[in-house]
């Protein structure tokens, strides 16, 4: 957490010359009075100058969406728009222009990479968890309609030969995805194995 403290003649100077220091508005700044001052005789002997600390409040989601423009920035992308939505403690930043597919990367692994960065720094001062999705051309939903035929397809072979399959290791979001897909499934079941980031799921003939 950035603060900052200050002395000056009088307490409003104090805070302004805070604020300068932490290159922002008062909105964004606690300011909290250490010591009031005050005159002296004839303005001069005696007098005491005001101390303030003026503390910066950290917006998680603002913290997280200038970090994201900054790594896109240092990989090479230029020509893309970020667009922030957001519903309670769920944001998304949805990238879009003409280089997005460098940003996706295979399987979605940069976008994925991008999304936990991005994640971990939006709660790194946030008092309550926030989701972030970071998704590029709604890449997010096609992917799932992806997994989802590919769960089906899985099942239809699990059954046929009566053996389980591994799947390649997914982010959790999208195991959850399979998991769900085949949840109500009477035929086969899944689960995961593995420790994070090489956890994968598992498609097997139920035991029923």
């Amino acid at each position: 957490m950035k603060e900052v403290t200050a002395t000056a003649a009088t307490v409003d100077e104090a805070v302004q010359s805070a604020l300068q220091q932490l290159g922002v508005s008062k909105d964004r700044a606690e300011i909290v009075v250490l010591d009031e001052g005050k005159k002296g005789l004839f303005g001069i002997f005696g007098s005491k100058p005001a101390v303030v600390k003026a503390i910066l409040k950290i917006n998680p989601v603002e913290e997280a969406e200038l970090f994201l423009q900054k790594v896109i920035q240092q990989m090479g992308v230029t020509a893309v728009t970020i667009e922030k939505q957001q519903h309670d403690k769920q944001v998304t930043f949805m990238i879009t222009g003409e280089q997005v597919g460098l940003l996706i990367g295979k399987h979605g692994q940069t976008l994925n990479s991008l999304q936990l960065l991005t994640q971990l720094v939006a709660n790194r001062y946030a008092e309550e968890y926030i989701s972030i999705i970071v998704d590029a051309e709604n890449y997010r939903e096609r992917r799932e309609k992806t997994l989802m035929q590919l769960a089906e397809k899985l099942a239809e072979k699990v059954m046929k030969t009566g053996r389980e399959i591994k799947l390649e290791p997914l982010p959790a979001h999208e195991r959850k995805i399979i998991h769900t897909a085949l949840a109500n499934h009477k035929k086969v079941v899944t689960y995961s194995v593995g420790v994070e980031p090489h956890r994968y799921v598992v498609v097997s003939p139920s035991a029923k």
